[in-house]
């Protein structure tokens, strides 16, 4: 199960920050912010996520499609949330509780609160392509993986008050692969931890 689709990509930010702050700073503050998905409390997330392209995998070809449809489903939201927040440099009125843990949200957090310290936002859309690679349904906690290829070419950082756009850093990979874990808690998927792979291009 393949899709391609038009997010922000939590990992893209953090290459792309390097030329507005520093590493360590970056670092430092998602350090801080992230922090284990156990003790997260597993309160119920709604399921609108926004349209996306047709799958290839069918019931009939895959047993377990509608389910990796969901998960699919949960991580385009997660994204989606995150292109609001980025953008307005605020996780406030956004979904991304409804669709991250303690981790995943944490490393967003950390993002913007770099973003606001170098008064810097983002305009624009990535596109990435995510497929399942990994779906366990037995046991208590069904987990999956998803492999995205980031493409944020057409995702800019700029200055706010000046709109000027801030250039890539030189060693920046426009396009990468990240991993994202996710696991589902009671009726919803949710994203749990992403890992981005810049070495690996796609």
């Amino acid at each position: 199960m393949t899709r391609r689709a038009d997010r922000i990509p939590h990992s893209a930010v953090r290459f792309r920050n390097l030329a507005a702050a520093s590493l360590t700073l970056c670092a430092a503050i998602v350090l801080s912010a992230c922090g284990s998905s156990d003790g997260d409390s597993k309160a119920s997330a709604q399921t609108s996520a926004p349209a996306s392209s047709p799958t290839s995998l069918t019931a009939s070809t895959d047993p377990d499609a509608a389910e990796k449809e969901a998960v699919l489903k949960a991580y385009d939201a997660f994204w989606t949330a995150q292109v609001k927040a980025y953008a307005q440099g605020d996780i406030k009125g956004t979904d991304l509780k409804k669709y991250a843990t303690k981790d995943a949200l944490g490393g967003v957090m950390g993002d913007v609160l770099v973003m606001k310290r170098a008064g810097t936002a983002t305009t624009g859309t990535p596109k990435h392509r995510t497929k399942v690679t990994a779906l366990a349904l037995s046991g208590s906690t069904p987990t999956a993986t998803v492999e995205d290829c980031l493409d944020i070419s057409n995702w800019k950082t700029v200055k706010k008050k000046s709109g000027q756009v801030q250039p890539f850093p030189s060693n920046q990979p426009l396009r990468y692969i990240t991993t994202a874990k996710a696991e589902k808690w009671g009726k919803q998927w949710m994203i749990t931890k992403l890992t981005p792979e810049g070495s690996r291009a796609c």
